[in-house]
């Protein structure tokens, strides 16, 4: 069993001591559309680092979806649930104590993937994060960091799948450009491939497809490289590890392990191509370490990795073995405080992209900044006696508070209705499904109906527990909306006196200025706090406070 590490240099005291106390297991699921893998990981939060201890890897093809529908086929579904009971049980073997579990292009287009997804987590009991092209990438550039030294230098990463081709542009800081473009080994397969071997006239047809589509993704990178910047560029996944692995045994007799680090240069992989396209699938199958189900795709996945290499104008490529699925488990240690670097703090990954997304649904930032700042203070103020979630759930509470009035965007007419759609669907970065889907609801229910289970994004969250979230912190962020009601910032500070035995809570603002009563502030609170009052159950009662 290969093991490997990862290391990060700390910069600063960890937020999460809790989890210092000891080293834990904890496994990563890549649901992606040609396959499943899965690592298991021991993090020793003390270095910090993760050990690899364990890989799991099944070819599912739940790309390979109803060609009328484009739904999940019940077939791909059994094989994609007999492999998550296979992770599920092997992670339990090494007593991991959670498992991360991500999908990606298949099941993101497919109409019945949230239905797959419910369903993987009434059999298993393994929550699966559905996550977007850019938040893909996202985490693959993570992923390649945890193996690679950039030493500042610009690397561009370009990682092949089953649905979707990643490109990423970095140099050990920000990632200076992400991007995920709908060509993969399998989608290209079904759609234009008809003959065995690949016909020239399909080849062509293909070539130009592809670079037709990767177009802008490689003009964009190309674009945002320093005038004399040489980038590297490294190859992730498993078209470019079996291209890496097919090259080594032509050219050395032997299959380096591990690949992490191996070369291979534009014109020999033109000459292989050229190969294996001339190749049936039956003769591609004979090659040594060939699978069925990769020989199926290796020339379409194949032709990917060299017209992305001609529209970026680079001859050698570097071979690295990690991608999404390590990326999962940095993601994971940077969320829990285990680990901040040079790259950045996660949670300023959060806090930039709600930002960017607040600027281009033209929000008023300092209203929606106001607002997370009363939001803030109201959860802080009550943490201990009307709830007791943590510092993960005041960060959704800043987001959804930050956004809340997006909807207007749209329409001022039923606009929380619109924030919630505009939210759910904004590729937020840094954030996963369900996180996704709480920030949207919080944001939703800060004006008019409280959450009701009749409502299908309420009622589709993934537990009670998530419904309890979205109940108590949109009940916080009315409370910050009408602290806020004529979005001037006539109320400087709140404060709240918790009374146990009465079960009552005193709220008590000051205005920003002497002479200014406050009075539109004042009525909306008396307006928006039946809702908090049910679901804390709890008496409110307010006053001003003349400095």
């Amino acid at each position: 069993m290969t093991e490997t590490l990862f290391r990060i240099q700390s910069q600063a005291p960890r937020s999460n001591p809790a989890l210092l106390d000891r080293d834990r297991v904890m496994a990563a699921i890549d649901v992606g559309t040609n396959s499943i893998h899965m690592v298991v990981v021991r993090v020793m939060p003390s270095l910090p680092a993760f050990n690899i201890i364990a890989r799991e890897k099944d070819t599912v093809r739940l790309g390979d979806r109803d060609p009328k529908t484009g739904t999940l086929t019940p077939a791909a579904i059994d094989r994609a649930l007999a492999s998550l009971r296979r992770c599920h049980d092997l992670a339990a073997a090494f007593n991991a104590e959670q498992i991360v579990a991500l999908a990606t292009s298949a099941v993101r287009e497919a109409p019945n993937g949230r239905d797959f997804i419910q369903l993987v987590r009434r059999e298993l009991g393994i929550t699966i994060d559905l996550i977007s092209g850019q938040e893909e990438a996202r985490r693959i550039y993570l992923g390649v960091l945890s193996a690679m030294e950039f030493s500042d230098r610009p690397h561009i990463i370009v990682d092949i799948g089953g649905g979707s081709t990643e490109i990423v542009l970095g140099d050990g800081r920000e990632p200076r450009y992400l991007s995920s473009t709908k060509v993969g080994a399998v989608r290209l397969k079904h759609r234009y491939i008809t003959n065995d071997p690949i016909a020239r006239s399909e080849r062509r047809t293909l070539e130009t497809y592809i670079r037709g589509q990767l177009a802008r993704a490689t003009s964009e990178v190309r674009a945002r490289l320093q005038p004399g910047e040489k980038p590297t560029l490294v190859g992730t996944s498993g078209t470019i590890e079996c291209l890496a692995n097919l090259h080594a045994r032509e050219t050395l007799g032997i299959v380096p392990n591990p690949l992490q680090g191996y070369e291979l240069c534009r014109e020999d992989l033109d000459a292989l191509v050229d190969r294996l396209a001339d190749m049936t699938e039956a003769e591609r199958l004979q090659l040594p370490g060939m699978s069925d189900r990769r020989a199926e795709i290796i020339v379409p996945g194949a032709l990917v990795l060299v017209e992305a290499m001609r529209l970026l104008d680079l001859d050698r490529l570097v071979v690295c073995e990690r991608a999404l699925r390590e990326g999962a488990i940095v993601d994971w240690m940077l969320a829990h405080g285990l680990i901040e670097n040079h790259l950045r703090f996660h949670n300023s990954v959060r806090q930039r992209s709600t930002l960017n997304i607040a600027n281009k649904y033209r929000v008023d930032i300092t209203h929606g900044e106001r607002v997370a700042r009363f939001a803030l203070s109201l959860f802080d103020q009550t943490h201990g006696n009307l709830h007791q979630w943590g510092a993960e759930e005041r960060e959704l509470l800043w987001t959804a508070a930050v956004l809340h009035n997006c909807g207007i965007y749209v329409s001022h007419d039923a606009h929380h209705k619109h924030s919630y759609y505009l939210i759910r669907n904004a590729e937020l970065m840094g954030f996963n499904e369900t996180e996704l889907e709480l920030v949207a609801n919080i944001a939703r229910y800060h004006r008019k109906s409280k959450p009701k289970k009749k409502h299908e994004s309420y009622s589709n969250l993934p537990g009670k527990r998530y419904r309890e979230m979205v109940d108590q912190l949109s009940a916080l962020l009315r409370l910050a909306t009408a602290l806020d009601r004529r979005q001037i910032g006539a109320i400087a500070t709140v404060r709240c006196q918790y009374d146990a035995k009465q079960r009552g809570l005193h709220i008590h603002v000051m205005p920003a200025r002497a002479d200014d009563d406050c009075e539109l502030e004042l009525w909306s609170l008396s307006e928006k706090k039946a809702v908090f009052e049910e679901v804390f159950d709890i008496a409110v009662e307010t006053a001003i406070c003349v400095p």
